[in-house]
Parts: structure tokens; C-alpha cells; sequence
């Protein structure tokens, strides 16, 4: 584990402890996001803690053409009753995420300064948001970051209606060309949806594909 200075790059994601941490501090710029993207690296932490880099192994992954869509979603889908956007809220979005009560959490890890930042990407074009709306009100969605080489990497999602955050994951994945969605860690939700654990090595050719 090494504590980061003004330099944005980062050890090598074998330094990792067996939990996934990696580096501690530096800051959320956005090209030391970038860099961590890219080199298979996400912060997370809470207020009262310093930046916390992470990589993880195995990391939790899904691939498009694994996609599991439950008869009852298919139904869903079908009745459009809610209507999905992209890049029509971003701010909206990760502000819902941050409220969300998780279990197991005692408080969220998209702190203020996590939204500043990622506002910052998504504003240069590098983060993504997706709304599910019922008439004028944001019921449900997520974001993620766009890293590059056909991967796209998923943050948080949230739902004030049933399977709003499951409508907007599954409608975003069928309408583009993704070869791998990055989910981070493993959850029950996303294991339902597809999602599976894979060596760190494995995720890591998918980022650095020339």
C-alpha cells in the first residue's frame, strides 16, 4: 500500500492488499481519475477517511451477452411505463445515489467532494448517467465512467421505484457496444442481473487492450 503525493500515477495493482487496497490520499482530479481508471483502480472511502484507492481480486464483472433478464423485467421493459434517458440528469443521479440507505453502511461513500468530481467528468465527457423517470420525477438510475477500450465502469445506482435501477442498467447495456461493464464488488443485485467474479489479471487485459 503506498500513500500518493502530487504524482498521479499509481503502484502497480499487485501491491494491492488482500482486500483490495491499494494507495491512500492524492486527490479527485480528474487526471488522477483517468489514470486510476485506466489502470483498473476506483476511490472509495467515506468522509472522515482520507482517499482510498482500490483494485480488488477477483473483480465483479459483467458481460453484455451474460445479461439475465427475469421474465417479470421483460415485462417491465415491455410496458413502458417509465422513460429512460441518458446524460439528461447526471447531477440529479449521483446526488440520489448518495442518499440511499445500504445496508451494512453506515454512511454513504459518494461524500461531496465524490460528486464534485465525477460532475467534473461527466462534464468533460467521460462520465455517463442513466434516468428512469415516471412522467416529470427521476425515479430511478446510475452512473458510471467510461474507461475506455469497451469498458465501461459502474459507480452506484438507485430506485424510489421497484426495479427502476434494474430498468435503467439493463436498457443501458442493450442499446450499446460495451464489452465488459465493471461492477467493482460482488452484490447480490448485480449476480442476479449476470454479473460474476473474475481474476484481477483477466480484468486487467480488458483495460490495457491495445
Amino acid at each position: 500500500m503506498q500513500f500518493l503525493t502530487e504524482d498521479i500515477n499509481f503502484p502497480s495493482v499487485n501491491q494491492a492488499t488482500p482486500d483490495g487496497l491499494l494507495a491512500i490520499g492524492g486527490d479527485l482530479s480528474v487526471p488522477r481519475l483517468l489514470q486510476a481508471y485506466k489502470q483498473g483502480i476506483f476511490p472509495w472511502f467515506c468522509d472522515d477517511e482520507p482517499i482510498l484507492w482500490w483494485s480488488p481480486n477477483p473483480r465483479f464483472v459483467l458481460f453484455p451477452e451474460k445479461l439475465k433478464v427475469s421474465k417479470s423485467m421483460k415485462q417491465v421493459l415491455r410496458n413502458k411505463h417509465y422513460t429512460v434517458t441518458v446524460n439528461q440528469a447526471f447531477k440529479a443521479v449521483i446526488n440520489a445515489c448518495s442518499n440511499v440507505k445500504r445496508e451494512g453502511q453506515a454512511a454513504t461513500w459518494i461524500t461531496h467532494s465524490m460528486v464534485e468530481a465525477y460532475t467534473n467528468l461527466h462534464n468533460l465527457g467521460y462520465a455517463t448517467s442513466v434516468e428512469v423517470w415516471q412522467d416529470t420525477e427521476l425515479v430511478g438510475g446510475f452512473y458510471g465512467v467510461d474507461v475506455g477500450n469497451g469498458v465501461f465502469c459502474g459507480e452506484s445506482m438507485f430506485a424510489k421505484k421497484s426495479n427502476a435501477s434494474k430498468l435503467a442498467f439493463i436498457t443501458f447495456i442493450q442499446n450499446t457496444n460495451y464489452k465488459l461493464i465493471d461492477c467493482q464488488v460482488y452484490t447480490t443485485h448485480l449476480e442476479s442481473l449476470g454479473a460474476e467474479n473474475i481474476p484481477r489479471d483477466v480484468f486487467m487485459e480488458y483495460i490495457t487492450l491495445k
